[in-house]
This record gives structure tokens, C-alpha cells and sequence, in this order.
């Protein structure tokens, strides 16, 4: 049981990181291409990734982690797994905004496509708040990684 439950979190984890990255990778170049329309269709396909993989992963990732320690018998207030949780915490805040962020991006990319026109001011600055996200999002997650490969030594209570 314990072998099913580490594959499936970390399946659950490389969905994470493999479809953040690439939604990442995707919009960054669709971005630099300053065409609405593109902009518009990988916009479109992010949002039903992000909500058809990431939302499916981060609800089932606290419940294979927790199923997973309860069974190996690592209580869930060790240090490393804490701060583990601390920090997916921290995604998750960067992460829900970026989720409404692209679908604003989405939304605005398709009409100044169907309209003929440029890509509006608010836009670039939805991009620019999405673009921040994604660093703090991105080095917590590695710092997940590390702690669960590592599993240090953590005193936190």
C-alpha cells in the first residue's frame, strides 16, 4: 500500500510541477508574440489545463500525503512535513490568483481578437502580476521537493 501511495504523490507532484511549468512556458511564449488571437487560444487551453489538472492534483496531493505518513507512521507535526505544508500553503496563494489572472487574460486577448484591436493596458499588467507569481509559486515548490526527498531534521515544536 505504501509503494501505491508514494507513486501516486509523486504522480500527483509531477503534475504539479510539469503542467505549472509548461502553462508557464505556454503563456510566456504566446505573450511574447503580442498577437491576441495566439494569446487567445493558449490562454484558452491554460485555463481548462490548469483547472483540469493543477486544481485536480492540489486537492489530491494533502490527501496522498497525509494517507501517505499516517501509513509509513510520520506524524504530520514533524518539522520537515510542516514546513512541507507551509509552503504548498504558499502556492496555493500564488496560484489561486494566477488561475483568475489567466482567465481575465484569456477573456480580454479574445475580444481585442475579435475586434480588431491591440491588447489592452490592464492586459499587460495582469500579465506582469502573473509573471511575479509564478517565482515565489515555483521556489516553494522546489523547496517542497527538497523537503520531501531530504526529510531533514526540522525542531519546530
Amino acid at each position: 500500500m505504501v509503494d501505491l501511495l508514494r507513486l501516486a504523490h509523486v504522480l500527483g507532484a509531477a503534475v504539479l510541477f510539469g503542467t505549472g511549468t509548461g502553462i508557464a512556458f505556454f503563456m510566456l511564449a504566446a505573450h511574447r508574440t503580442r498577437n491576441a488571437a495566439v494569446i487567445a487560444h493558449v490562454a484558452g487551453t491554460v485555463v481548462v489545463a490548469d483547472l483540469l489538472f493543477t486544481a485536480t492534483a492540489v486537492v489530491l496531493q494533502p490527501i496522498t500525503g497525509a494517507w501517505l505518513a499516517h501509513e509509513i507512521g510520520w506524524p504530520l507535526t514533524e518539522g520537515w512535513i510542516v514546513l512541507a505544508l507551509a509552503l504548498y500553503v504558499v502556492t496555493g496563494l500564488f496560484w489561486l490568483p494566477v488561475v483568475f489572472i489567466q482567465i481575465r487574460m484569456r477573456d480580454l486577448a479574445q475580444h481585442a481578437a475579435a475586434t480588431g484591436t491591440a491588447l489592452p493596458d490592464a492586459y499587460f499588467r495582469l500579465y506582469n502580476i502573473w509573471f511575479a507569481c509564478g517565482f515565489p509559486a515555483f521556489a516553494a515548490v522546489v523547496g517542497i521537493f527538497w523537503l520531501m526527498l531530504a526529510r531533514p531534521s526540522i525542531d519546530m515544536f
